[in-house]
C-alpha cells in the first residue's frame, strides 16, 4: 500500500513540476494569458493533491 501511495506522490510531483515549466514558457514566450491562467490553476490544483499524498503517506508510515 505504502509503494502504491509513494508513485502516485512522485507521478503528481512530476505532473506539477511539468505544468509549472509549461506555464513558465508560456509566459516567457507571451503566449495567450488565459492559457497561462489555466496552467498555473492546475499547477495549484496538483500541489494540493500532492500534499494530500504526502499526509496519506506519513500517515501509513506511522502505524
Amino acid at each position: 500500500m505504502r509503494g502504491f501511495f509513494t508513485v502516485l506522490l512522485f507521478l503528481a510531483m512530476a505532473a506539477t513540476l511539468g505544468v509549472l515549466f509549461a506555464g513558465l514558457i508560456g509566459l516567457a514566450r507571451g503566449s495567450d494569458p488565459a492559457r497561462s491562467n489555466r496552467l498555473m490553476r492546475w499547477r495549484v490544483i496538483l500541489q494540493g493533491v500532492a500534499l494530500l499524498l504526502l499526509l496519506v503517506l506519513l500517515s501509513l508510515w506511522r502505524q
